[in-house]
């Protein structure tokens, strides 16, 4: 999780973290006996039951937000501040173009549907935690 407040996940990339996280709390909880004495795995809903904290999707999402609180209010000189909302130079390649910092940061304001307010901001990366993720 070191450094994820850059990450730009794809879908897939977010399915495949969620899939992880689910392999390792099956492993960590273990099967559940049937009232028969069969043995079974526990299936996602069971888990996310079992399990209070929030999914590592989630968590990502929520450092994001607050890493790019922080870069917001920072000087327009600074490395990272020009990095995140700078517009590089050069040709791009072909096909379609990657996901950005900055189109993360866009879809996850859009998805809990607020705008960028400082007095709220601490609330959003709160409310991120809470974020349906498929």
């Amino acid at each position: 999780m070191y450094g994820c407040e850059t990450w730009s996940p794809t879908q897939r990339e977010e399915h495949r973290l969620q899939v992880f996280q689910n392999r390792v709390l099956r492993r960590i909880i273990g099967s559940k006996r049937e009232d028969d004495g069969a043995w079974r795995k526990l299936h996602n809903d069971e888990l996310k039951n079992m399990y209070s904290s929030p999914s590592i999707v989630r968590v990502i999402k929520s450092r994001r937000m607050r890493w790019a609180g922080h870069v917001a209010c920072m000087d327009g000189t600074r490395g990272v501040h020009r990095v995140l909302v700078g517009n590089p130079e050069g040709k791009r390649p072909l096909g379609r173009p990657r996901r950005r910092c900055e189109d993360n940061l866009r879809r996850d304001l859009w998805e809990i549907g607020i705008e960028q307010n400082r007095v709220r901001w601490r609330a959003l990366v709160n409310s991120v935690m809470n974020l349906r993720v498929p």
